[in-house]
């Protein structure tokens, strides 16, 4: 199939995109940056929107920089320069998961705030995001607005953005001395969409926090230092079932990773920090 009629605009400043996404709200104007989530929509005609607004002559949206303890990813920063950036050196979680996402060529051209922005339930980038209590920088004709990634996802390919709003950078909070954490998800080859997948950060003093992709309709997190807590956090977790795999073996799936990613974790931590 072929995508339905729409009108394109580049525009070359942040002001210009919140400016056409303004103007075009009413028909439902969608952003371009990457485009490995919104073409396949498009070719099947699951979406029609009136106007695609590429964001990719946009210098200011293409960096990944460092300053007071967070690493920023811009727009259009695809995910294989994060996963290679010096700077996120400081967020190992986020280096960890990268290669899990999609196929080497899907990387190349997708974006991490596209994967965000797109709020698949089975995505990774998602849970490290709020596994690491990341923050989402929004911004509109109205005004900017910072959103913890913990608020930003309302559901099955949902989020609380307006459809006048940009998502313009993501950032992370650097690891802390003494971090430790795993990253883990089982699908049923590599590439495809995870049956169930697990981001766990353990710090210096028991703390943890686990992120559950794969599961249910948006990221699921469980924080606390019971450790058999954490594993009996599987049950309530698990809500979703379809035809690759149901509730009780993702439940069972997810219990194994939480207990294995999470013992990775915490001896990581005792050994200093990282995995």
């Amino acid at each position: 199939m072929k995508a339905a009629p729409f009108a394109y605009v580049r525009p070359g400043s942040v002001p210009d995109v919140v400016a056409e996404l303004a103007a075009g709200a009413g028909e439902d104007a969608k952003i371009l940056a990457g485009g490995q989530s919104l073409m396949p929509v498009l070719a099947m005609r699951l979406g029609r929107p009136g106007v695609l607004v590429d964001i990719n002559a946009v210098p200011d949206l293409g960096a990944v920089t460092v300053a007071g303890g967070t690493v920023r990813v811009g727009a259009t920063v695809r995910q294989r320069e994060a996963q290679s950036a010096p700077e996120t050196e400081n967020v190992p979680l986020l280096r960890m998961s990268l290669p899990w996402v999609g196929h080497r060529e899907i990387r190349g051209r997708g974006t991490v705030c596209g994967s965000l922005a797109h709020a698949d339930p089975a995505a990774e980038l998602p849970a490290v995001a709020c596994c690491l209590g990341a923050t989402l920088s929004v911004v509109s004709v109205r005004g900017h607005r910072e959103i913890a990634a913990r608020d930003f996802f309302a559901g099955p390919l949902t989020t609380v953005l307006e459809p006048d709003e940009l998502l313009q950078a993501v950032s992370f909070p650097a690891a802390a001395p003494g971090d430790g954490f795993g990253f883990a998800e089982v699908a049923r080859r590599h590439g495809d969409f995870a049956l169930a997948g697990v981001a766990v950060r353990a710090g210096p003093g028991g703390e943890a926090t686990v992120a559950c992709f794969g599961v249910a309709d948006r990221p699921v997190v469980w924080d606390g230092a019971d450790r058999a807590g954490a594993a009996d956090f599987a049950a309530e977790a698990v809500t979703a079932g379809d035809a690759q795999a149901g509730t009780g073996y993702r439940r069972h799936l997810i219990r194994q990773l939480i207990v294995a990613e999470l013992d990775r974790a915490t001896a990581a931590s005792l050994d200093g920090g990282e995995s």
